[in-house]
């Protein structure tokens, strides 16, 4: 299929800049936009293509993690997000403690350890 777009003279060279500095035509380049804004390219599947396109040796471990349940769900959008969402509330939920225990005037550590254990 045949798509027309018309664009700024300045966008346009970029775009040709940028499928010069990728080794692929303007075309290529701009499909390749497209499917990733639409969320079709995984950027690990196209990291190992790139991998194996130019003889770049990816450790066995790395596509063994990839494929392993446990972890594939991190690569899916909405579980990457709740992932960090949920390290983000933890993270908050550490600072919110670390400034009522600042207020109060008293030290405090993460793990709930008193600063004598520590040392």
């Amino acid at each position: 299929m045949t798509v027309s777009v018309r664009m700024d003279t300045v966008l346009e060279r970029e775009i040709e800049q940028a499928a010069q500095r990728a080794g692929v035509t303007k075309s290529q380049f701009i499909i390749d936009a497209v499917e990733k804004a639409l969320g079709r390219k995984d950027a690990y599947s196209t990291l190992l293509e790139a991998h194996r396109q130019y003889g770049i040796h990816t450790p066995a471990s790395a596509v063994v993690a990839r494929q392993s349940d446990a972890s594939a769900d991190l690569y899916r959008p909405a579980a990457l997000r709740s992932e960090l969402v949920a390290q983000h509330d933890a993270d908050m939920a550490d600072w919110l403690a670390f400034q009522a225990a600042r207020e109060a005037g008293n030290e405090w550590h993460p793990d709930g350890t008193p600063p004598e254990a520590i040392a």
